[in-house]
């Protein structure tokens, strides 16, 4: 699921196991950052075409 993963000889120890709670953690604050990035260059993108539309309407 995720892009790393935990290797079998140190999986059951608590260090290894903090290791990979931290790199996923990162990984999914990585997405959500991205995400929003995309999701709000989409917004403005509908909100431009709106607009437009609103414009065209109004001089026709």
């Amino acid at each position: 699921m995720f892009p790393f993963f935990c290797p079998s000889s140190g999986c059951g120890s608590s260090t290894s196991r903090d290791d990979y709670q931290e790199r996923k953690l990162k990984f999914l604050k990585w997405m959500r950052d991205d995400l929003e990035a995309r999701l709000a260059g989409l917004n403005a993108a509908i909100e431009t075409i709106e607009r437009q539309m609103s414009r065209e309407g109004q001089s026709s």
